[in-house]
């Protein structure tokens, strides 16, 4: 029964953490972002995030997308620096066409730093990407 299901494999979409500028208060801040490297739209985008090590979990944060058009990309939330210590977990389900995609991003701890910082897809800003 289990070699009958047919789980599709993501690929061209991914989750980036970057370092942005605000200008309200002055300070950088580490974003995440989901990138639609596609050709096609992306709907109905679900996100669940949480950090967590050993001994310490933050609370699950829920995002929803209607659609994330093709060659795009969304913030999904803000990140605080404390967060950066532990691993933070990005579960991603969308639809593409009838077809459900899942996939797990992890940012394994302390990665997401100024030293980690390349070149994004789409966005024109360096960042930590994970595929």
């Amino acid at each position: 029964m289990k070699k009958d299901i047919n789980i599709p494999q993501v690929q061209d979409v991914y989750v980036a953490v970057v370092s942005e500028y605000n200008n309200i208060y002055k300070a950088y801040d580490w974003n995440a972002y989901i990138i639609n490297d596609k050709d096609v739209d992306l709907e109905m985008v679900l996100i669940v995030s949480k950090g967590y090590t050993q001994g310490k979990e933050t609370s699950l944060m829920r995002h929803k997308l209607d659609k994330l058009p093709k060659k795009s990309y969304a913030k999904i939330e803000m990140m605080q620096e404390d967060v950066l210590a532990l691993n933070n977990e990005f579960k991603v389900t969308f639809f593409k066409g009838n077809k459900m995609f899942d996939k797990t991003y992890l940012f394994r701890k302390n990665t997401i730093n100024k030293n980690a910082l390349r070149p994004l897809p789409l966005l024109e800003a360096k960042g930590v990407l994970v595929k």
